[in-house]
């Protein structure tokens, strides 16, 4: 089905399964969203690149949700809505607070976690990443849940109608296909990091992305695509939870600045002068933890020990010497943009598919700064209830409508990757790395400029071509790394045109051409097409707003 040595499998060594929801991912917004099918009494099953629970960034951070008490509310949605460029929605702030709020207690039993912590008049629930997910997937798998591991979802699959009824991939272990056919399909991938090697990302290439827009879906905001965070240079090591203590310096000990903007990263802490990304361009950065004191250095140790092993291997005290940095791009994974969401319930716009997660845009609650945690661990946990739910409630309506049988004719959607159109073969990996070369430098995609862009979008566009053309995988391994090149090169694709298409500064958008923000400009850049790429500018829903401040 997706090469000559996969074909060679045959039918007999083809796993395939009949559900109601299928969900496509195995972070917490995934997690959140087959938890919730099943409470609804859903036949649900969840497919996973990696082993659910423990791939992706989640797994490799500690964090901290926007759990907020009623009566600091108002003060937490002006403070996201300013800091996300007055991009966010306030009334959808209001329905991820009230919900994070609910569910959010349910899991925390489960761990045995504490009483919140109060940070900054907000308060936040904070747990380790992989005693959350572990949590969270032993819940998933005691309510019946079916958990495929290790079996990257290819493409999806779609009915006479175009409605999304499923979705085909591989078992890597077993050297097996799969086919699931589902009453609904949420998709909560994760976001995009071109393999960056920030830490725990290199699963996170966008593969949903690219299966949305093959069935019609459309993306939004992948302008805000370019955060990057620091590491020790040398490392991966990319927790940037502490640089709010930092002093970065240039080689000649000069003070460069003083504090971390989480929500844009490397880009600031003053934004628009992109104090450190430009420090960086023009010589070795350094950084030093001298802002905090005795007793939060210890609180640190504790709180992110991983990060502190990498200097302890190093020989270095990063609280009194000075560790150079190095630049790492963490793409939508800690920016902003993914596939549109069309209504309150997370829906693509597409018959019978849903997005959770990072894989789907989070403008209407950041706008054009995100960064990790806080907003963004609640948006998992709203996005995966509201998608599981109506993904769950959906199909319950085919099956009392009759319209669902379960062996309707299916066609699988996938092409670039999967199925070329002939010419020369195309290898992944020297793709791979040349998508890489116009995505990961930040003279290119840290401080934009159409002169760097243009060329670079250009370059993308022959990468396509010839992926289009000729990308296939020789064996079963490499049929997953072919596709998630496609994956890659087709976000790249969508995030230059965004970028292209948003002529102001805004967030952790910074053109170098344009170094203001654009009133006119306040609005959403949706992008699509395969090979062809469109964007367009949709407005704010102005109606939502004016209730939610009224309220």
């Amino acid at each position: 089905m997706y090469s000559k040595s996969i074909d060679k499998l045959g039918k007999t060594h083809k796993l395939a399964l009949d559900t109601d929801v299928l969900v496509v991912g195995g972070g917490p917004a995934a997690l959140w969203a087959a938890m919730t099918a099943r409470e609804q009494g859903a036949r649900v099953a969840l497919v996973d690149k990696g082993f659910a629970g423990t791939s992706g960034v989640a797994a490799a951070a500690t964090a901290g949700h926007w759990w907020v008490e009623p009566q600091l509310r108002a003060q937490a949605i002006e403070a996201c809505f300013a800091g996300g460029g007055q991009l966010g929605q306030r009334s959808w702030m209001a329905r991820v607070l009230e919900l994070t709020w609910q569910r959010w207690p349910r899991l925390a039993a489960d761990i045995g976690h504490p009483n919140p912590s109060v940070h900054r008049g907000q308060g936040y629930r904070t747990v380790e990443g992989p005693v959350y997910l572990r949590a969270l997937r032993r819940r998933v798998a005691h309510s019946g849940v079916r958990i495929l591991d290790h079996a990257p979802a290819l493409e999806l699959l779609v009915d006479s109608d175009g409605a999304v009824a499923g979705a085909a991939g591989l078992r890597r272990q077993q050297c097996r296909t799969w086919e699931i056919e589902a009453g609904a399909v949420v998709i909560a991938t994760g976001g995009c990091a071109w393999r960056s090697a920030s830490l725990g990302s290199n699963v996170n290439t966008g593969d949903g992305h690219l299966m949305g827009a093959e069935v019609g879906a459309h993306l939004s905001g992948l302008e805000f695509s370019n955060y990057y965070g620091v590491v020790p240079a040398g490392t991966t090591m990319d927790k940037n939870g502490l640089y709010p203590w930092a002093t970065f310096s240039s080689l000649d000990d000069d003070v460069i600045a003083t504090g971390w903007d989480p929500l844009v990263g490397a880009i600031g802490p003053d934004v628009f002068g992109a104090s450190l990304i430009r420090a960086g361009q023009r010589g070795p950065l350094f950084a030093i933890l001298d802002r905090a004191t005795e007793a939060q250095r210890a609180a640190m140790r504790a709180a992110m020990p991983n990060y502190f092993m990498v200097f302890d291997r190093l020989g270095i005290d990063p609280f009194r010497e000075r560790f150079e940095l190095g630049f790492v791009l963490e793409g939508t994974v800690r920016g902003t943009g993914g596939l549109a969401v069309m209504d309150e319930y997370c829906w693509t716009g597409v018959a019978g598919l849903w997005v959770a997660g990072d894989a789907a845009s989070r403008e209407r609650i950041v706008g054009a700064a995100s960064g990790a945690g806080a907003a963004n661990a609640a948006w998992t946990i709203s996005s995966g209830t509201w998608a599981g739910a109506a993904a769950a409630e959906h199909a319950a309506g085919l099956r009392r409508e009759g319209d669902r049988r379960p062996r309707r004719r299916l066609r699988p959607a996938g092409r670039t990757g999967l199925r070329p159109h002939g010419g020369s073969p195309a290898l992944w990996r020297e793709l791979s790395l040349a998508t890489q070369e116009e995505l990961l430098p930040t003279a290119k995609n840290g401080l934009r400029h159409e002169r760097s862009m243009a060329p670079a979008a250009a370059q993308l566009e022959r990468l396509w071509q010839a992926a289009a053309a000729g990308l296939r995988g020789r064996d079963a391994r490499e049929v997953v790394w072919a596709r998630e090149t496609a994956a890659m090169i087709a976000t790249g694709r969508w995030a230059y045109a965004s970028a292209r298409a948003r002529t102001e500064t805004r967030g952790m958008h910074v053109r170098d051409d344009f170094p203001q923000p654009d009133p006119e400009q306040r609005d959403r850049v949706e992008s699509g097409g395969l090979d062809s790429i469109w964007t367009r500018r949709v407005a704010l829903d102005a109606t939502a707003e004016a209730v939610a401040v009224a309220r």
